[in-house]
């Protein structure tokens, strides 16, 4: 680690410690702009053996348990980087060095399963009602007499929950590993549109490495860092795919490539269905050239907006207008009888 990344990170860890609670909200506008502060960060938690990784981890927690979202944001963009370095040492003989990363990673799954009041919160959404408007459609559009507004109101409370109740965990076993892993990988893909590209490169590298260490596929990397097999759960790889579908279409397509073959690869050896079925599904999905993301700050996924009922009423063609035409037709061949 080089001396100028040394000095940046330690002038982090000093200045956030002597920072008085009314100043953490300008604190957190002003951190993206510390530009050769994050890679030093990802140096520090990329060597297991740096002295810096302990309060490192340590800060990045602090920033995570507080109120401004935007120091929570600044903590997840390091979270692929984090799973990557601690499931390398967990399968390696030097397990004792990811003590102070295993106690983050801990740290940010127990804050996220409860709320405030530390109950534990269950993850869920309520399916729209179709008698209320959407960018996808107008109430007034849906003909059927069946489908009366009392009749759709409801429907308005199915709730669907994608993510139950997670009992809090103290420490990592073998049992818990990917239970833990799977859940912090879905609180990262809720947040991953706030996340920076260096962010996006550190989750493909990650799933490439998870997927292919230990495997004849591991020496046709052009990265040469030695890793035991990784073993891997389905539900880890399906949120793995779900943020790797998003970097693949903002600003990492090539990246995004490598990573979802390997993750196929993956899936075949270990006969894994729901991965294999995801993969292929956006494998199959691809354009055939990369989407153009050259505007910064623009997203490549997007939503385009149906019209609203008075903009297609002035040009649609219905059964009623074509009556009327055919009455007026008749009307007037009534009126000027040859």
């Amino acid at each position: 680690m080089l001396g100028t990344d040394r000095c940046v990170v330690e002038e982090w860890l000093s200045e956030f410690k002597a920072l008085p609670d009314t100043q953490i909200t300008s604190y957190a506008a002003t951190l993206h702009r510390k530009k050769t502060l994050v890679p030093a960060l990802y140096k520090v938690i990329q060597d297991s053996n740096n002295e810096l990784l302990e309060p490192v981890c340590h800060q990045l927690f602090e920033l995570y348990r507080s109120s401004e979202v935007r120091l929570k944001r600044f903590t997840l963009q390091f979270l692929p980087e984090l799973m990557w370095v601690y499931l390398r040492l967990t399968v390696s003989r030097d397990r004792q060095s990811n003590g102070c990363i295993e106690a983050l990673l801990l740290g940010i799954y127990n804050l996220e399963i409860a709320d405030k009041d530390g109950n534990n919160k269950v993850l869920s959404f309520t399916i729209p009602s179709l008698s209320k408007p959407s960018i996808y459609h107008e109430p007034s559009t849906i003909g059927s007499m069946a489908l009366t507004e009392g009749a759709l109101c409801q429907h308005d409370l199915i709730r669907v929950v994608y993510s139950d109740l997670h009992p809090q965990r103290e420490t990592f076993t073998a049992q818990n590993r990917f239970e833990v892993l799977s859940f912090l990988m879905l609180c990262y893909n809720s947040a991953i549109v706030y996340m920076p590209a260096s962010s996006y490169q550190s989750l493909c590298r990650m799933g490439s490495r998870v997927c292919v260490s230990g495997f004849p596929r591991q020496h046709e990397k052009h990265w040469k860092e030695l890793c035991g097999r990784i073993v891997l759960d389905p539900e880890f790889m399906v949120q793995l795919l779900t943020g790797v579908y998003y970097a693949m279409y903002n600003g990492q397509w090539d990246l995004g490539q490598e990573v979802l073959d390997d993750i196929i690869y993956r899936a075949q050896l270990e006969l894994f269905s729901q991965p294999l079925l995801v993969a292929n599904a956006m494998k199959n999905s691809l354009p055939f050239d990369a989407p153009d993301s050259t505007q910064e700050g623009q997203k490549v996924l997007k939503v385009e907006v149906t019209p609203t009922v008075p903009r297609i009423s002035r040009t649609a063609i219905t059964t009623a207008s074509i009556r009327r035409h055919r009455w007026r037709e008749r009307k007037g061949e009534v009126q000027n009888p040859p």
